[in-house]
């Protein structure tokens, strides 16, 4: 957390009757597992998926520990897994409220030296349909079960919007991501449905831990954003309770920035 908050802020069941899907928790430390327990302190139903079977032993003990209604294995490169993760929602719930598309991969190699060398077909094709792709595969399979009002969040990161050292192919993949929400704010609006993504700031998370350089820029960034702080999940965490509950019931296809501000700022100095 960051210095000015103590404890998670409850707002008295905000979520309370929704139904919400969890992509992407992967340990304690996912923006993910933030926004999962916010929604569920706000009195939001779960299902959570996860990406084959020793990920799944990360996320079903969190999973359970949150009452989740089921816990499904889902390989959202594959849309015959999606649709079996339809169907077997379909056995817990009639309806879904929100999805949480918190999704995104690039081999390990193709964070790290010159964007050219780096960047593979092979690489490019894969990243661009695990980190992108699968969140017009997953709103395309829910949105027969999503009633109007609801919503579909996505996690992005300033890397879509202006090059950051050894981002690389996930921040044209976050690019893809951005303008694929708006996309589909308008198409999905003709169903009262919303879409929106996160912009977070730079968070130590299992995901970030791949990108050479980020302890760096973790320790750099607050010196440099307007609030002289960086984020947390938490952070991210309300955001999302505001874009998914009624709060934000005209809100759609806008990408939040939770950065502190880091995106405002162009030369940090003149000297």
């Amino acid at each position: 957390m960051t210095e000015n908050q103590d404890s998670p802020l409850s707002l008295g069941g905000l979520m309370k009757g929704k139904r919400a899907i969890i992509t992407g928790v992967a340990n304690e430390r996912s923006i993910a597992w933030a926004i999962a327990q916010a929604f569920h302190r706000e009195g939001a139903e779960l299902v959570f998926t996860y990406p084959g079977e020793a990920m799944g032993a990360r996320v079903r003990p969190l999973a359970e520990g949150l009452g989740a209604k089921a816990i499904l294995d889902c390989d959202v490169s594959k849309d015959a897994d999606i649709e079996r993760t339809v169907a077997d929602v379909k056995k817990v719930w009639d309806r879904v409220d929100v999805v949480v598309h918190a999704i995104g991969y690039a081999p390990r190699s193709a964070l790290d030296g010159r964007f050219t060398d780096a960047t593979t077909r092979e690489i490019w094709q894969i990243t661009m349909d695990v980190s992108a792709y699968s969140l017009i595969a997953l709103a395309r399979a829910f949105k027969p079960m999503m009633p109007p009002g609801s919503s579909i969040v996505s996690l992005t990161y300033y890397g879509a919007e202006k090059v950051v050292s050894n981002y690389n192919v996930m921040g044209v993949a976050k690019a893809a991501l951005e303008a694929s929400t708006r996309y589909l704010a308008e198409d999905l609006g003709k169903d009262g449905i919303r879409v929106n993504a996160i912009s977070a700031g730079p968070i130590k998370t299992l995901a970030a831990a791949g990108i050479k350089g980020m302890r760096a820029m973790l320790s750099e960034n607050a010196e440099r954003t307007p609030l002289r702080r960086n984020v947390d999940q938490e952070d991210c965490a309300r955001a999302a309770l505001y874009l998914c509950s009624d709060l934000a019931a005209n809100v759609t296809g806008e990408i939040l920035h939770v950065d502190a501000g880091q995106n405002i700022v162009g030369v940090v100095s003149m000297g």
